[in-house]
């Protein structure tokens, strides 16, 4: 029988603190960073439950959402309107991190579930910051995907040299007008590995807002893509902008985390690039889908650390 998925959504609000006790409190500031706060802070989290399996010939449905709603309220008691840190027992040897956020609540729901089969956890911590888990482990630890939304103001025209003046115009329309036209685009960075215990990370996020400012943001804000010179011989589609940022980002980031770079061109046009993979999903080519696949909710070294908030969306 056909195997569907469907996602039910819920949000909850709970604060935490990032320390590791067996650290110094320098070492937890150096590593944490405002995160380590003595009193914690607090993140109205989102959480996106994917369910798969066989469509039920006589209901019609994979499960009874009403079902699946029950086991999440049930599971949500332990961490609503709660402090992670001092008032949930799972969290007495382990760092709340959305990382291991997300690990923690697979397993809550996967001990409760009667009928269905998780498929996918997607936990946003923030707008811009969210962590995929699937039930994957690498070694001994669980094996997460983390992603960081960036946003960068650029123009540019869409014009081939290898095409005549009218077939250019007959191919971009529009976005072939000679002063050309501009996008608020959206940067998708997802970095993929095992958390590591002493952290509760799966990389810093300081290290990896860095990196983006210096090869991304600081490049291509508020400039022409058609003058820079990656562009000199190429078009400045979504197409090649997107694999251009694998190709920027790939090398300064530890080898083989990053795992796929997603750009938000418009509303309605999304692209993805996860390099030159032997995957089915993508066989190392750049997606192109009509409208963003991204809902819109209402390691560094040897010890990743450094969560901050990002500077590049506000």
């Amino acid at each position: 029988m056909a195997t569907v998925r469907l996602t039910k959504r819920l949000e909850f609000s709970a604060s935490h603190r990032y320390h590791n006790p067996a650290w110094s409190d320098e070492q937890n500031r150096a590593t944490f960073g405002s995160c380590n706060n003595l009193h914690g802070h607090g993140h109205n989290y989102l959480l996106e439950v994917t369910i798969q399996g066989a469509v039920d010939r006589n209901s019609g449905m994979v499960v009874n959402l009403y079902d699946v709603k029950q086991v999440l309220q049930g599971v949500m008691e332990e961490f609503d309107h709660k402090d992670l840190h001092l008032d949930t027992p799972i969290f007495q040897d382990r760092i709340p991190t959305t990382e291991n956020l997300s690990v923690v609540l697979w397993d809550r729901i996967a001990e409760k579930a009667q009928g269905f089969q998780l498929s996918r956890i997607r936990l946003f911590e923030e707008e811009d910051l969210y962590v995929d888990y699937e039930g994957a482990q690498r070694g001994d630890a669980p094996e997460v995907a983390l992603t960081r939304r960036y946003q960068f103001s650029a123009a540019h025209r869409l014009h081939s040299p290898a095409l005549s003046e009218e077939d250019n115009r007959k191919v971009f329309g529009k976005c072939n007008n000679p002063n050309g036209h501009g996008h608020n685009y959206t940067v998708e960075v997802t970095v993929r590995g095992s958390i590591h215990p002493e952290t509760g990370m799966v990389t810093s996020l300081d290290q990896l807002d860095r990196v983006v400012d210096e090869r991304v943001i600081r490049r291509f804000d508020h400039q022409h893509l058609n003058y820079d010179k990656a562009f000199a011989e190429t078009v400045t589609t979504g197409e090649n902008l997107v694999i251009l940022l694998w190709q920027l980002l790939e090398k300064a980031l530890p080898a083989g985390t990053l795992d796929r770079i997603g750009l938000v061109e418009t509303r309605d046009n999304y692209f993805e690039y996860s390099g030159e993979k032997s995957t089915a999903k993508t066989s190392g080519s750049a997606v192109q889908t009509g409208s963003s696949s991204r809902p819109e909710p209402a390691n560094t070294g040897s010890v990743p650390g450094g969560r901050k908030p990002a500077g590049f969306l506000r």
